[in-house]
């Protein structure tokens, strides 16, 4: 026995003494080559185990480098061909480092997996490689602010992935290229929701085929270039744009009447142009409010009327013929102001005199702020004197921090003014939290969160980018002395080696001695058991559609469940928001001990629920069966729920349109549970708080399950799934009291009380009064507003036409009648719903963002975050991808 432990503490010593590096042989030697032609790397990079040691601003999966992100650290060189040799990694972000120039090599089409390439504000030069147009997987593109020249590559039109595309601010020049026969063009992108092209030097006419009605763009800015023509009439078919910006180049020509279609535009500008004729008739574009046409040619004709009609339209008609006229009021023809004084206010405290090159935070704290430029490049308001605006800003940006938990503990804003371009600019200082100086993974995270437009700004705002200044006082980079490091470092291998085969003995012992006792145990009370063997031999398991997350994993997300991720609670238990290693947000909800099922229950839930995909339901990403839990992941929905929203809390005012896409939505995600899913759900809770709101506050219904196939005695047959939750008071379906059986007709009651709902902004009951009765009660359909007016949400609109307003009451109250057999089905409330909105002169299968069919349209690829995306199913075996990114 004594000679068996010898031979064990020798082969452990070994093994101790030789364990091989984590990191791929092919992944180090391709870092080492970038390191050894870069200057500044950080100071982290040495060894050769950057997947085992952690270097600064890489991220490894099974010992393959998949993400790098370098953003602001100062680095000096090129981007060499080495980089092609990473063949796993999916992003590669190395903004903010101006020193970093030379073309790209064309080795980089080589990274077949890449999703992100983010290389704004550096110094890169020459062509843009064609290459780029063979990464299949890639979804960002933003190479803005940089020195590229040539014409843009047809070839980006093979990216048939792509979400984002931002190569503005550089010297590009030639057409816009579109398909040809025999090439492929930016027509091609029919997926692609930005196009960013401005400050180039682009010539020729904007390409009629460039758009078309298939496209889901929302951002067309071709700004300050030398395009010439006219305005091509199929920009008025991308009926999802919502900012379009064509001003500073050479238009000739009238505006295309048909412009008027495209009723999601909030902002466009056409400024400092040829463009001549009558002022654009845009009657139907009712959600603009800043519109730009100075420094044009257009008739000095009638002043058009609808320009009063829209109160919170920001018109500008500077330097055009119309402006000499008499009646025509100063509000539209003066120069708008261009620059504010405003500075984040300190809070309640004195500013500190602060040590050489510290700068004192708005929470009077000394520090070495990370430092740039945020610049907006479609602002819909124009007076900066307006410090509620920026107010706003500070506390989107703190809120953005917060949920990726970065190390920031305040930020300033200072300095609004518009730039030339009519940009938006302002100095950003942010601040770092709990010492004065951020380290190297804190200005990568924050510098990531700006770059990739995971931050999502007031829509006031507009589309914009960042800055970033190079940060020079990380903490924790004091050199010491070379021989006492490197002697401290073999002292402490030496104890820890021996520490570590001590625990090898011991372990080991125990292990043997509990192996078929743990594995018996296992297999008795474990449902998935058989799903982890599986994977443990490298199998796939049969279920896709949600990952089998362990607890210790859930406990890191959510920060060990800490009290400030905690974001909510219910009968099943409390809701944690989470953040993935790839940037993704999640919510956790975590079963109390009341409320938790049998493993083979728990396992047939969540077989049953993944199998739900629709962009108008909040999707389940995966589940915890571990350690006597069972938690639910599902993604996380950032702007809270209609009830929310409705009550003033979340500061998002939702006007009679976003009001009627609201109930579209979450009507086509109820209808999807009822018709579609297999087997078909019941909801059983559907209310205002369970109706959550997306960044582009697109509705998603949330809380459907747990849930159980119904018995006989429900439903004849078990094709139907309802879920645990007996309802809320207010929204319980009257037939309910008298039969205890909730059926999908008691889910359209729930809905018609949510219509109303959106319609007074009232809690269903609220002082005693039930919104139902009070509005069955008000009711005189010859009267205006159906005698509504004083029940009615004053923030919905009233000095506006509520187009629809009459057909929308009828359907809630049909939904809310006492028998269930007259009410709707809830297909039938979708098509209602439409239908209104098409009698409104809107599009219903066309959200602020997307375009969605119909109800039925399962999700492929939904958002998951604000600019993230996933893929719709997950093996149990497989981990979740390097996200992929979705700007909105």
């Amino acid at each position: 026995m004594g000679s068996r432990i010898l031979v064990f503490l020798v082969v452990a010593l070994i093994q101790v003494c030789t364990t091989p590096a984590v990191t791929n042989n092919d992944d180090f030697n391709a870092l080492k080559a970038l390191k050894d032609i870069w200057e500044n790397v950080p100071p982290s990079w040495v060894g050769s185990d950057p997947c085992g040691s952690r270097w600064d601003g890489i991220l490894c999966t099974n010992s393959r480098v998949t993400s790098i992100t370098l953003a602001s650290m100062g680095l000096k060189g090129t981007l060499s061909g080495d980089i092609s040799n990473l063949s796993e990694l999916q992003i590669l972000d190395l903004s903010y480092n101006p020193e970093l120039s030379g073309p790209l090599p064309p080795a980089i089409g080589d990274l077949k997996k890449l999703t992100s390439l983010i290389l704004v504000s550096c110094r890169f030069s020459g062509p843009i490689p064609d290459t780029i147009g063979s990464l299949p997987q890639l979804t960002y593109l933003s190479l803005n602010s940089n020195g590229f020249t040539g014409s843009i590559p047809p070839s980006l039109g093979n990216l048939d992935k792509l979400y984002w595309l931002d190569l503005a601010d550089n010297r590009l020049t030639g057409n816009i290229p579109v398909s040809t026969g025999t090439t492929p063009g930016l027509d091609l992108l029919v997926h692609t929701k930005h196009f960013h092209f401005g400050f180039n030097q682009l010539s020729g006419h904007i390409p009629p085929k460039l758009f078309s009605s298939g496209m889901v763009l929302i951002h067309v800015l071709l700004e300050s270039n030398k395009l010439t023509g006219s305005i091509p009439s199929t920009l008025g078919l991308v009926k999802s744009l919502e900012v379009v910006r064509l001003d500073n180049n050479s238009l000739a020509g009238p505006v295309p009447s048909n412009i008027n279609n495209l009723t999601s535009v909030s902002e466009m500008y056409l400024s400092n142009n040829v463009l001549t004729g009558p002022l654009p008739n845009l009657t139907g574009m009712d959600l603009l409010t800043y519109l730009d046409m100075s420094n044009n040619s257009f008739e000095a004709t009638d002043f058009p009327p609808w320009f009063s009609t829209l109160q919170s339209l920001t018109t500008l008609l500077v330097d055009n013929p119309v402006c000499q006229e008499t009646g025509v009021t100063e509000r539209y023809c003066s120069v708008p102001q261009t620059e504010s004084s405003y500075s984040t206010p300190l809070n309640n405290c004195v500013a500190s005199l602060c040590f050489a090159n510290q700068i004192s935070s708005p929470n009077c704290k000394c520090a070495f702020p990370y430092t740039g430029l945020l610049k907006f490049r479609a602002p819909s308001f124009s007076n900066l004197e307006n410090n509620t605006y920026y107010t706003v800003l500070e506390k989107s940006l703190m809120n953005s921090f917060k949920l990726h938990q970065l190390p920031v503990d305040s930020v300033n804003l200072s300095h609004p003014r518009k730039d030339s371009s009519t940009y938006l600019v302002l100095n950003l200082q942010v601040f770092p939290f709990g010492q004065d100086r951020f380290n190297r993974t804190g200005i990568s995270s924050i510098g990531f969160v700006l770059s990739n437009q995971t931050f999502k700004p007031p829509s006031l705002f507009g589309p914009f980018f960042f800055i970033g200044d190079a940060y020079l006082n990380f903490a924790g980079e004091v050199t010491g002395s070379k021989k006492s490091s490197n002697t401290g470092v073999i002292i402490g291998a030496v104890a820890g080696g021996s520490v570590l085969l001590l625990l090898l003995l011991g372990a080991g012992l125990y292990a043997h001695r509990q192996k078929k006792r743990a594995e018996k145990a296992t297999e008795q009370n474990n449902p998935f058991a058989q799903w982890e063997s599986n994977m443990s031999i490298g199998g796939v398991p049969q279920l896709k559609g949600a990952r089998n997350f362990s607890f210790e994993e859930l406990r890191k997300y959510s920060n060990n469940f800490s009290e400030t991720n905690d974001i909510g609670s219910g009968g099943y238990g409390n809701v944690y928001r989470g953040v993935l290693p790839t940037g993704e947000l999640i919510a956790i909800k975590r079963a109390q001990q009341g409320s938790m099922q049998g493993g083979l229950e728990f396992k047939t839930e969540i077989e049953l629920l993944s199998r739900v995909h629709h962009k108008n339901v909040v999707s389940l990403l995966g589940f915890c069966f571990d350690r006597g839990e069972q938690m639910l992941v599902y993604e996380f929905v950032p702007n809270g729920s209609l009830m929310e929203s409705l009550s003033g809390k979340t500061g998002i005012r939702l006007d009679w349109v976003r009001r009627l896409k609201v109930a579209l939505g979450a009507a086509r995600g109820l209808a999807y549970l009822h018709e579609l899913a297999n087997p078909p759900i019941i909801h059983r809770d559907i209310k205002s708080s369970n109706i959550l709101l997306d960044e582009r506050l697109n509705a998603k219904v949330a809380d459907f399950g747990l849930s159980k196939p119904m018995g006989d005695s429900e439903k004849g047959h078990l094709t139907h799934v309802t879920t645990q939750v007996k309802g809320t008071m207010g929204y319980m379906d009257p037939e309910y009291y008298m039969t205890q059986q909730l059926t999908e007709k008691s889910d359209v009651y729930s809905f018609g009380v949510v219509m109303l709902e959106l319609l007074t902004g009232k809690r269903p009951i609220e002082k005693g009064k039930y919104v139902v009765r009070e509005v069955k009660t008000a009711l005189d359909r010859a009267k205006y507003l159906y005698n509504l007016g004083e029940l009615l949400d004053s923030s919905i609109g009233l000095d506006t036409t509520l187009k629809g307003l009459d057909k929308f009451v009828d359907v809630a109250l049909k939904c809310v009648e006492e028998n269930g057999s007259d009410r709707p089905t809830m297909g039938e409330v979708v098509k209602e719903i439409e239908n209104i909105l098409q009698l409104a002169g809107l599009n219903p299968n066309a959200d602020s963002a997307s375009t969605s069919a119909s109800y039925d349209d399962a999700s492929k690829g939904n958002a998951k975050h604000p600019y993230i995306f996933s893929k719709d199913a997950f093996d149990y075996s497989g981990g979740f991808p390097v996200a992929k990114v979705e700007p909105l």
